[in-house]
């Protein structure tokens, strides 16, 4: 986990940076439409990264096609900068990830993805930026 302490923000200056779409999910918690997200269908090689930070946070060999909407890791980048947390929201249990370094909601995980890690990191686009190697 990282031990850097979180970005500290206040919503206006969160407004000021982001698009709505990416306040309304980073940091309202929202969803992006499934299958409308700019990485959904994405395959070229690098890092994706936090959309509002620049934290690393997915290799691209870790991605796949869950056909879910959303982009799929089978696992975070080492030393990733995320957390993990209970969701309980619309009467359902999830574990929601967010960016360590400054709490922006990236998606949740679950445990239905491919071996070797059993696990599906399904994330909003939105919250997303890529690097190419």
């Amino acid at each position: 986990m990282n031990e850097k302490k979180p970005m500290e923000k206040t919503e206006d200056e969160w407004k000021r940076e982001l698009t709505p779409e990416q306040y309304r999910v980073m940091r309202e918690k929202g969803t992006e439409r499934p299958f409308t997200g700019e990485y959904e269908a994405f395959w070229e090689n690098g890092v994706y990264k936090c959309g509002a930070c620049g934290a690393p946070l997915f290799d691209s060999d870790t991605k796949f096609d869950a056909g879910c909407g959303w982009p799929s890791f089978s696992a975070p980048k080492a030393n990733a900068q995320i957390e993990e947390h209970a969701d309980r929201s619309f009467g359902m249990v999830r574990t929601e990830v967010t960016c360590a370094t400054c709490g922006a909601h990236l998606g949740h995980v679950f445990d239905d993805g491919p071996d070797p890690t059993g696990l599906r990191y399904c994330i909003n686009s939105v919250s997303l930026d890529f690097e190419k190697k």
